[in-house]
């Protein structure tokens, strides 16, 4: 069991969206579903909780109505080996009505803040040659969805 879980809450949507980010994410299953008996917060029987794992991590949502919304004081990096990646986790996650944000962020349809970064980004970023880093920031600086190529290009040019 692994020592901190990442718990989301929403309004009733706990099951769906466990559902949608297992279809989104390689090796990535429904761990468990908890429904509310007699005497809960939601109907006898509609789904309470629903446990999951992302690429081995595990999750939990829970159904605990309309009290809170996401926003972007918290997010889940998604770290990405090719602009394949990237592309492939931008678009999914943006299905259904999410929404673009600048830098390689964004906000899935059910308001769950995302990064979604090539790990060539920090090492551009990181670069020893201040000059080459602040071109690769800057570039990004101008992005939605990160577009390494361009960043490279970025980069080099003197």
């Amino acid at each position: 069991m692994q020592k901190i879980t990442p718990w989301l809450w929403f309004d009733t949507q706990a099951e769906e969206a466990a559902t949608f980010y297992t279809s989104v994410f390689k090796d990535s299953r429904i761990l468990s579903v908890d429904r509310f008996g007699d005497g809960g917060m939601g109907e006898p029987g509609s789904v309470m909780t629903v446990g999951f794992e992302l690429n081995g991590q595990e999750f939990h949502a829970l159904n605990g109505g309309p009290a809170f919304d996401f926003n972007e004081s918290v997010s889940f990096m998604v770290s990405c080996d090719s602009q394949d990646e990237v592309d492939h986790y931008w678009d999914r996650l943006l299905e259904g009505g999410g929404q673009e944000s600048q830098c390689g962020w964004l906000k899935d349809k059910y308001g769950v803040s995302w990064q979604i970064i090539p790990t060539e980004l920090l090492t551009l970023l990181k670069d020893p040659d201040p000059e080459r880093a602040q071109r690769a920031m800057q570039a990004m600086l101008q992005m939605r969805k990160i577009d390494l190529e361009v960043l490279r290009k970025a980069a080099a040019t003197a």
